[in-house]
């Protein structure tokens, strides 16, 4: 076709999400991704050794099963098979034991000890009412008609996570487990709403589990785009866009790019303004990503690391709070915080029989080409001693590696931009609809735009929305 009712730019999670949702009311859409295969950071690949097959980036995926927008498609249908590892998430603690987050609340507060049973009367609550809290907390705006349930979740959110946990649970292992879920956000744990980021994870663990897909992450763009091929739309690789002016004419284009590649692309299109508050756009720390090849499974000292599919290492709730303080001065943690994927132990289809693959990384400065390989592995040793000579290969990758990869990953910031609460319903700048722009008919579907980064399509399928309401757009 040489016209269409929209173009979305990107074959990410996002721009897949755009997509869907404009094709399921009929219109026609072309999809075009500038790499050679769809799936921005929901890849999956064989880095290391033949037969090794490894999430690029995304890996566990709470919010991928938790999303409104995801659980509408027929992903099971699509080829997309959730897999729930015996435990959810495991801490480990330099005492030899290990803090499990369970689905089961009961597991969880014997896991945690003393301070279990205010746990419980924290996430349990939230947890029953993720499906009321989803679509706030994964919409455009803070607010719901839930109000009594957004309360619940909002005055201890608002909190720093290093305020919170000190404020509820008298000994460490709550605090830790806490921690290390408040550390997804990349924030210093001094900011305000950073504990909102541990809270969302916590009761998404306790309300759907943290899964996996069967064969990696890319099975579930892979389903996504088969779907949209099913409701007519069409997708491009191999097409890498620089300006608006190539693209096919068309009502509408979506683009899932961050704030800086709008600005290379529509250019002087842009009113000066805009672009001068776009320019002021925030991006977060980066990460250093490994993906290992081992002979065997990691040797954790605790027994809950050897059963969980995710393991925070990263300590006490001080040691957590300090590796993101240094992160967000620009500076190296001496012991950083590690997050750990062990997708083979439940899924045999990652690695030859009898091996395994490992998924890890940590935060790193923005833009930091710093080598953290030796910090990683001495993290992990010092929970599973042992652990380097299980080691076959390994693919590193730092910031610069990382931002190759996928071109919305500024600086390795994997989650498109700052999450704080001065960006993160406000992002890419204050303006309703946050996913418009002042160029008629041009959206904004990235995780820059909210509710931010994850693999749950909710940006797409909100641009996609706002598209939509602009009825001048398709008459």
């Amino acid at each position: 076709m040489t016209e269409y009712d929209a173009v979305v730019v990107g074959a990410g999670p996002n721009g897949l999400a755009a997509a869907i949702t404009l094709a399921r009311t009929g219109r026609s859409v072309l999809v075009i991704e500038a790499k050679a295969t769809i799936g921005g950071g929901a890849r999956t690949a064989e880095l290391t050794l033949p037969g090794f097959r490894h999430d690029i980036c995304s890996a566990i995926h709470p919010l991928g099963l938790g999303s409104p927008f995801m659980a509408s498609l027929p992903l099971a249908r699509l080829g997309v098979a959730w897999i729930q590892p015996d435990l959810p998430l495991a801490h480990p603690l330099d005492d030899g034991t290990a803090i499990g987050l369970h689905r089961d609340f009961a597991a969880t507060a014997d896991s945690i000890g003393r301070d279990g049973g205010v746990w419980r009367a924290l996430l349990q609550p939230l947890a029953a009412n993720w499906e009321k809290l989803a679509p706030t907390l994964l919409g455009p705006h803070p607010f719901s008609p839930h109000l009594i349930a957004l309360a619940r979740f909002g005055i201890p959110g608002l909190l720093p996570a290093n305020a919170l946990p000190r404020l509820l649970f008298r000994e460490e292992r709550a605090r830790a487990l806490f921690a290390g879920l408040a550390a997804h956000s990349f924030l210093d744990f001094g900011q305000p709403f950073s504990s909102a980021f541990g809270l969302t994870l916590g009761m998404l663990g306790h309300a759907v589990g943290w899964p996996i897909p069967k064969g990696g992450s890319q099975s579930i763009v892979d389903g996504m785009a088969r779907y949209l091929q099913e409701l007519g739309g069409e997708i491009v690789c191999g097409w890498e866009v620089e300006s608006l002016d190539e693209l096919p004419k068309s009502r509408a284009v979506l683009l899932d790019v961050t704030p800086r590649q709008l600005l290379q692309l529509a250019g002087e299109k842009l009113p000066s303004s805009y672009r001068g508050r776009l320019e002021k756009y925030r991006y977060g720390p980066g990460v250093f990503k490994i993906d290992y090849a081992l002979s065997a499974p990691v040797p954790w000292a605790a027994s809950e690391c050897r059963r969980a599919g995710t393991v925070h290492v990263g300590g006490t709730l001080g040691e957590i709070a300090a590796s993101e303080r240094a992160t967000n001065r620009g500076q190296l943690s001496e012991r950083p915080y590690v997050l750990v994927a062990q997708q083979s132990l439940c899924d045999d289809s990652r690695s030859p029989a009898g091996q395994h693959t490992l998924w890890a990384y940590c935060h790193v400065p923005h833009g930091s080409t710093a080598d953290r390989t030796d910090a990683i592995e001495q993290q992990i040793e010092h929970f599973a001693p042992g652990f380097r000579e299980t080691i076959l290969a390994r693919s590193t990758r730092n910031t610069r590696a990382i931002h190759a990869y996928n071109p919305n990953y500024i600086g390795g910031d994997i989650n498109g931009g700052v999450q704080d609460i001065r960006q993160l319903w406000t992002r890419p700048l204050l303006r309703w609809p946050p996913y418009s722009t002042p160029l008629p008919g041009l959206f904004l579907c990235s995780s820059s735009t909210p509710p931010g980064g994850g693999v749950h399509g909710m940006c797409g399928f909100h641009a996609a929305r706002t598209a939509l309401l602009q009825s001048s757009l398709w008459q």
